[in-house]
């Protein structure tokens, strides 16, 4: 196991030099942010990057993410010169030692809350989910910072009506396109793909969303089998679905879960939650057998602590900040060397 950390690159609050005090910090996962989606990633940024992170004595082995155009999701005539650019910026992040590329299926929307800044009872803030919340929501007219500020209101009201129609079965189709043309590039590089489930995992909108239950994971390795085609084991975004056995699904699919994110949620009621420390005591998702069901079945990949509170006054880009991250990070370094030891 590795222990990892996102870093937003140059413009992150946090410095490579804070993120290597954290102990038994190995890496930075990150990404070549300024390059337009679909474009290929240039060398010279991919070498920019493993320069600052050798000189902080951090590895660069994780990418988070190399974004997939929605004309792949939409499965567009455009689809086959994306993905073979998408081919290509493997082919040049494995000349700088890349060993895996997280990256998500997800039509429009990435992870959403309903609340960034939700206040706890001790002052920490942290990311909340509340159903009310979202049942208001007006699609056509979407406010919330972290989903579409990537979009005008006319751009995202357009890519919503593109997706009118679209099923589960022929957003899986394209998502089998997509692996069946860039996973020739990951045979020569052995780069691992590894697929972020959705978050929450449930159709949001009227939009399908396809990896989310043990049941999606079954049939996507049963359309492509090649070991390259793995998984991002997201315990927060797994754990959002009450229907799903966190520790079963680490166990079955340890051998291609190439990445984790470990989190906490806590929740209120039947649907509505918040994101709290990373101990299994602080809420309903059971870290400490998670790690077990890992490390008992094999699992040897790259973990990170995933979304943090912001905490002792830390304000931190929301679910980022350095301080509980960190306390993540040293309560999952724990557990992973008790499970071991106790063999």
């Amino acid at each position: 196991m590795k222990m990892t950390f996102r870093w937003y690159g140059e413009t992150d609050s946090i410095s490579l030099l804070y993120i290597k005090q954290i102990p038994g910090m190995s890496g930075v996962v990150t990404a070549v942010y300024d390059t337009p989606v679909g474009e290929v990633w240039e060398e010279e940024k991919i070498s920019h990057l493993k320069e600052l992170c050798d000189k902080a004595g951090l590895s660069m082995e994780v990418i988070e993410s190399v974004p997939v155009h929605e004309d792949i999701k939409l499965g567009k005539p455009s689809r086959d010169r994306l993905i073979a650019n998408y081919a290509q910026t493997i082919r040049n992040l494995g000349k700088y030692g890349v060993k895996c590329i997280c990256y998500n299926f997800m039509p429009v929307f990435d992870w959403f809350r309903t609340d960034l800044h939700f206040v706890q009872e001790n002052g920490a803030v942290c990311l909340a989910y509340k159903e009310s919340d979202f049942q208001k929501l007006d699609k056509k007219n979407l406010r919330l910072p972290g989903w579409d500020e990537s979009y005008t209101p006319e751009q995202l009201n357009g890519l919503l009506e593109e997706y009118e129609g679209m099923t589960h079965e022929a957003l899986f189709e394209n998502l089998v396109y997509f692996l069946n043309g860039i996973l020739p590039a990951c045979d020569e590089t052995g780069i691992d793909m590894a697929i972020h489930p959705d978050d929450p995992p449930w159709d949001i909108f009227g939009l399908p969303r396809i990896v989310g239950r043990q049941e999606d994971y079954d049939k996507l390795f049963a359309a492509v089998p090649n070991k390259h085609n793995g998984i991002t084991f997201c315990a927060g975004s797994l754990g959002a679905g009450r229907f799903n056995d966190l520790p079963k699904m680490a166990a079955k699919y340890a051998s291609r879960i190439y990445f984790a994110h470990l989190r906490q949620l806590k929740f209120v009621n039947e649907t509505d939650f918040y994101e709290n420390g990373h101990r299994t005591a602080d809420g309903n998702v059971d870290i400490y057998a998670i790690v077990k069901a890992l490390v008992k079945n094999g699992f040897d990949g790259y973990v990170r602590p995933d979304h943090g509170r912001n905490i002792w006054g830390e304000e931190g880009k929301p679910g980022y900040g350095l301080y509980d991250r960190a306390l993540g990070a040293a309560y999952l370094n724990g557990l992973f060397e008790a499970v071991k030891k106790n063999g």
